[in-house]
């Protein structure tokens, strides 16, 4: 069974930072990109960031240079490191993944985590 679990949410400063994981397993997770994404009180959701299997990062313009992703292919793992934190990067973070229905990687994100909240005060 595919999933993904994030963790590392919590509230910060303005100007601090967060790190927030994504434990992926049920796939190859060294094969498929990643994204993550977050949904901000009555907005709807909007994609942060993406990494490709061949680590090539590529990000929103209000979170590039402030917002690092990575993954850990030996841990199966996705992060997403917040610095310089402002108040509208407060939302619900989600991970999500391109996986089929046989658990390979497919052209569209189907496969979502519970999210992890993010409150970050003035």
């Amino acid at each position: 069974q595919v999933q993904l679990v994030e963790s590392g949410g919590g509230s910060a400063q303005a100007g601090g930072s967060l790190k927030l994981s994504c434990a992926a397993s049920g796939y190859d997770f060294s094969r498929c990109g990643m994204a993550w994404y977050r949904q901000a009180p009555g907005k709807e959701r909007e994609w942060v960031s993406t990494i490709s299997r061949a680590r090539t990062t590529f990000y929103t313009s209000s979170v590039k240079g402030r917002f690092t992703i990575s993954r850990d292919n030996a841990k199966n793992m996705l992060y997403l490191q917040m610095t310089s934190l402002k108040t509208e990067d407060t939302a619900v973070y989600y991970c999500a993944a391109p996986i089929d229905s046989d658990s390979q990687c497919s052209a569209d994100l189907t496969v979502w985590g519970q999210g992890t909240q993010v409150t970050v005060s003035s």
